[in-house]
């Protein structure tokens, strides 16, 4: 995806509302929330809205919304959308939901009643998506602790708050996001900017997106039960230093001309080295490439531009190479260090390869002990197939 345009646009979800008692599900349950009362109207077939400080607004799950330009969440604002809620959207690059820092989302789906971002005509790049910006650290700052600004909407994001708390987001669909600027600039389903690990992100699923389906850009949030199939580009990224957890991650490439790499990970690609430095941990996830009936896809999953990372429990399945870890950075710090275990390589051509920094370096095999193997492999639960966490609310 194209890095830093994401940052603020993307958020193109929901609406805001105060959750004064909330009590969050988990993968199983469904969430209970009573929000503050709204104090902010709006027109259900015309939904845009600039939400600032004091501002609370719910939307009302028995209407259809219509999002007809950007929903932005600005400092000391609430957005709360409740299970159930059907937004439809339509206007391109205006729209989308942003979450500036210090304002707070709550999109309260559950596994029986998802809320649903979809666009009218049900084409890519319908519209933008959603971006949230938190005040954890990044590494895209010159100095430790620091902020950069979002390309879209001028959102700052990025600090020295860990914990930050951006809100919540369970059992949501994203379709037909990711509208594009031009060929270099365009939306991902879901960015996530410098969010911290006090926000909630259990049960997103983005299909049909025209980019990525979701990005870090740094941060330590950690997600669960995420589902991103037949997006334009890649299915997970991160770059600028995240530190979280995903687990339960299930991707698929629908054909040999959709999408790109099952994961995208870079640290910097200014400054390899920077800090933090992107570590996070991928446990229990399904990265399938495209397969024909007996033939091998394309693409890889690479690791690169000084990124670490712990995989675990993973079913890699229909690549070219399986894994690709590139540069010196990143090989110094994946090679042969066994930080890919339980690993299920299944109708790939290579299973793991390193590229060295230099220019013209070429593919070379992987160190023995950069992974180890388990026929065993469940991945996101089912192997190859969809898994039971994401039946129903998912839309797969």
């Amino acid at each position: 995806m194209k890095k830093f345009f994401s940052s603020a646009i993307i958020i193109c979800t929901l609406s805001l509302t105060t959750v004064t008692v909330f009590n969050s599900c988990s993968s199983d349950d469904d969430t209970e929330v009573v929000p503050n009362p709204s104090n902010v109207n709006i027109d259900p077939n015309n939904f845009k809205v600039a939400l600032n400080s004091g501002d609370k607004l719910v939307l009302d799950a028995t209407k259809t919304y219509t999002m007809t330009g950007a929903v932005i969440v600005n400092n000391g604002a609430e957005l709360t959308i409740p299970a159930g809620t059907k937004i439809n959207c339509v206007g391109g690059t205006s729209t989308y939901v942003a979450v500036a820092q210090g304002g707070k989302i709550y999109i309260n789906g559950t596994a029986s009643s998802p809320v649903v971002f979809s666009s009218t005509t049900a084409k890519k790049a319908d519209w933008g998506g959603i971006v949230i910006c938190g005040k954890a650290p990044i590494n895209a700052s010159a100095t430790a602790g620091g902020s950069a600004t979002s390309e879209v909407a001028n959102l700052t994001y990025g600090g020295a708050i860990a914990d930050d708390d951006s809100g919540v987001i369970t059992y949501t669909q994203i379709r037909y996001a990711g509208a594009r600027f031009n060929d270099t600039k365009e939306y991902n389903g879901l960015s996530l900017f410098g969010v911290g690990n006090k926000t909630k992100i259990d049960g997103v699923s983005v299909i049909d997106g025209a980019d990525d389906g979701i990005e870090f850009f740094g941060g330590t949030v950690n997600v669960s039960n995420i589902v991103s199939v037949n997006n334009d580009d890649d299915a997970l990224d991160w770059t600028e230093g995240w530190n979280g957890t995903a687990t339960n991650i299930f991707t698929k490439r629908t054909s040999a001309t959709v999408g790109n790499r099952g994961i995208e990970a870079d640290n910097n690609s200014k400054n390899r080295s920077a800090s933090p430095l992107s570590n996070p941990t991928i446990k229990n996830a399904t990265f399938i490439g495209y397969t024909t009936s007996d033939t091998e896809g394309v693409g890889t999953n690479i690791f690169r531009e000084g990124t670490s990372a712990t995989l675990d429990n993973i079913v890699f399945s229909g690549w070219a190479n399986a894994i690709t870890i590139q540069h010196d950075e990143s090989v110094a710090l994946l090679n042969g260090k066994n930080k890919f275990t339980n690993i299920k390589f299944d109708n790939v051509i290579t299973k793991a390869v390193t590229i060295a920094s230099a220019s013209g370096s070429t593919a070379q095999p992987a160190a023995e002990g950069t992974y180890t193997e388990n026929a065993n492999a469940t991945g996101a639960g089912s192997g190859t197939s969809t898994p039971s966490w994401a039946n129903g609310w998912s839309g797969l």
